[in-house]
């Protein structure tokens, strides 16, 4: 079966599966879930952990080992087995699958890997672990979902956050949730009352936010410009290739005359995240002056290889604003030559 983040609780008032798959690439969200189902574990006698850090060149006897040999205290265990690439290799699938074979009430297997890409989750131990237990996804919460995430963290603490305190919050922890919990707990031991306001996220809130470049790209396509802008600077100061920024936004150009060009296309889960966000574009396109903006990204790619003197960031910056269709400057197309 297939389970959320969301649905785990819920799932973990039945009796366990005899296996968990959790994957995902958020550090907290996937500890917490681990946590739950190791914490319901131990509840139901499970008292024993064995832990196995795999990867493609691993020996799994030391997991059939563990499987196969009895506790020395006659004790329940926990066989969990952590897989920092999602690919165990030939030898290690199907030694998952052998393993999912076995029928032993005294063990509980929990896998734990980063996010699976498509090819990984057609594999045969992910099927296997899909028919025997429980596979939890666990999927990066988005800017919409943040505010409403942080809310219920606070009432969790006992804290009392205004509206105001959580945006500004949620700015400047976007796409780092272990970084707002830890903002969360450091706020509810600093604030009077147990209550936070604007002022007290403002003086104790660094800016923690992280992103990838696909979330600019979404950024750009929904017409955000002030989102836009605040991912192009992060991820400047993370030292992000311009080069890969770049393909970005231009990737996002190119799905906007894509769309005016064949509407109805696109398909997977990339497009249903940023489905909306397309459809403002189209709506905007009409204004966007596309030749200007591959002009302009032509420049910043120069200037990314050292071809043309200037800033690729700050180009990149004016080419973001210009997709979001509120440029940043006034300039006529001839100055983008």
């Amino acid at each position: 079966m297939k389970l959320t983040a969301e649905s785990l609780a819920t799932h973990l008032g039945k009796p366990l599966a005899p296996v968990y798959l959790i994957s995902g690439d958020d550090p907290l969200l996937t500890s917490e879930a681990a946590d739950a189902v190791r914490a319901r574990a131990r509840a139901t006698g499970f008292t024993e952990r064995d832990v196995h850090f795999m990867d493609r060149g691993s020996d799994w006897n030391d997991v059939r080992a563990s499987t196969g040999n009895l506790s020395l205290f006659g004790s329940r265990r926990i066989v969990e087995i952590r897989l920092p690439s999602g690919k165990p290799g030939v030898t290690g699938g199907a030694a998952l699958v052998a393993l999912l074979e076995i029928d032993d009430p005294d063990t509980l297997v929990l896998i734990l890997t980063p996010r699976l890409d498509r090819d990984a989750q057609g594999a045969a131990w992910v099927r296997a672990v899909e028919s025997k237990g429980a596979w939890v996804a666990v999927w990066p919460l988005d800017a919409g979902r943040l505010v409403g995430w942080l809310r219920g963290r606070c009432r969790q603490m006992g804290l009392e956050a205004s509206d105001e305190a959580l945006q500004i919050l949620a700015e400047r922890t976007e796409g780092n949730l272990l970084a707002a919990h830890q903002e969360l707990q450091k706020l509810a031991l600093l604030a009077p009352d147990g209550r936070a306001d604007a002022d007290a996220v403002l003086g104790s809130v660094a800016d923690s936010s992280r992103f990838d470049v696909f979330q600019l790209g979404e950024a750009v396509l929904a017409g955000d410009t002030a989102r836009a802008l605040h991912i192009l600077a992060v991820l400047r100061a993370e030292g992000v290739e311009a080069v890969l920024v770049l393909w970005a936004l231009t990737k996002s150009l190119r799905d906007i005359w894509s769309a005016v060009a064949s509407p109805g296309g696109g398909g997977g889960r990339g497009w249903q995240r940023q489905a909306v966000a397309l459809e403002q574009a189209v709506r905007r396109a009409p204004r966007l002056r596309f030749r200007a903006l591959v002009a302009r990204a032509v420049r910043a790619d120069r200037m990314a290889k050292g071809r043309l003197s200037g800033d690729a960031w700050d180009e990149m910056a004016l080419l973001a604003a210009d997709i979001c269709g509120r440029p940043a400057f006034a300039r006529t197309e001839s100055m983008l030559k």
